[in-house]
């Protein structure tokens, strides 16, 4: 069974789903959206940020930081040395101790290159991050993350911004198995649905922005996504039935009428 709360880097959260800032139309819907997805984690890309001169109204004013965590993060580095230099200026900003790694081995498929992603764990960790790396869904891999010092880790359901859902759950199954760390599932949600199955299976949280951020109702859609996870939290708790091969009556066969 599910514990009540997630715990991440020893902070506690109600609520499993996490969403990002990117892709809206306007900063009002995205704030709206957040509120309505009712997360209490909110993930920001240091690169979108001006954290030195802004003219303008701030992302991070859109939000209550007094109910919100940052969960800043390192898209688009290709590099441990870049994902560092990211994460540091983040922190150096005042944004938060959590980071997001992601660093790219490719900028086409947006494939997460696993070595650089152990390396810069290790790094960040090594300084006092609370690191949550975006990596495959590769077991090993996250088993690797975990002992570089990653408090969470955050495996793709398919490649990011798809809306694919998973193409097989079978590896991050696996992943949840073999880890003492929550496993948030990352990218490619493309519906509740998808978010209320990666809760059955097992994941602690759901990471979810393109489905939202693009719906045509960005804040309905952050209320179905919270419903999604959710009722797929309470699935899991609850003990789904097994699949079965053959039919099985609802109603007992022994001391009917003949």
């Amino acid at each position: 069974m599910k514990a009540d709360k997630l715990v991440i880097g020893g902070k506690e959260f109600k609520s499993r789903l996490m969403v990002g800032t990117g892709k809206y139309d306007t900063m009002e819907q995205m704030a709206a959206a957040i509120v309505a997805s009712g997360t209490e984690m909110v993930t920001v890309a240091v690169r979108r940020m001006n954290l030195q001169n802004p003219t303008e109204k701030s992302l991070i004013e859109y939000l209550d930081l007094k109910k919100i965590t940052l969960l800043p993060n390192t898209a688009g580095a290709t590099t441990v040395e870049e994902a560092v230099r990211l994460a540091r200026l983040g922190r150096a900003a005042g944004l938060s101790d959590y980071i997001k790694v992601e660093v790219f081995g490719e900028l086409e498929s947006l494939l997460p290159d696993p070595i650089a992603t152990i390396e810069t764990t290790r790094i960040l960790a090594q300084e006092g991050f609370i690191v949550l790396p975006y990596t495959t869904d590769d077991p090993i891999i996250a088993k690797m993350l975990v002992e570089a010092g990653a408090a969470a880790v955050m495996p793709g359901a398919s490649p990011i911004g798809s809306g694919q859902g998973f193409i097989d759950f079978t590896k991050i199954r696996m992943i949840i198995d073999r880890v003492d760390v929550p496993v948030v599932v990352d990218s490619g949600i493309g519906s509740p649905a998808d978010a209320a199955l990666a809760m059955e299976i097992g994941a602690d949280a759901v990471l979810v922005n393109t489905a939202i951020a693009r719906a045509k109702d960005p804040a309905l859609m952050a209320t179905a996504m919270r419903m999604g996870v959710e009722a797929g939290a309470l699935c899991f708790n609850a003990g789904r039935i097994p699949k079965t091969a053959y039919a099985s009556p609802s109603s007992p066969m022994i001391g009917l009428l003949k």
